[in-house]
């Protein structure tokens, strides 16, 4: 996993952090975000500007810890950003 995601504790959670060159990268990565997230049925929280995006990958229960599941969306995230950040 690449070195912005932060894993947090109360509530369990990874939070990241990708910057893009141009706003049309960033939507290319949002648009291919979420169609894994579709086919994933695993939907994080997003916020983004006009050339960046912050996420947070929750565990699944409010009360529990992350598990292989969140790891493996957020590596997927980052081959995701790799590839339309060029």
């Amino acid at each position: 996993m690449n070195q912005q995601w932060e894993e947090r504790q109360r509530p369990a959670r990874l939070e990241g952090r990708y910057e893009f060159d141009s706003y049309r990268a960033l939507r290319d990565f949002l648009e291919s975000a979420a169609e894994l997230s579709e086919r994933e049925g695993y939907y994080p929280d997003m916020g983004f500007g006009r050339d960046y995006v912050n996420i947070t990958i929750h565990a699944k229960d409010p009360d529990s810890e992350l598990d292989e599941v969140q790891h493996h969306f957020a590596r997927q995230l980052d081959a995701l950003a790799t590839k339309d950040s060029h």
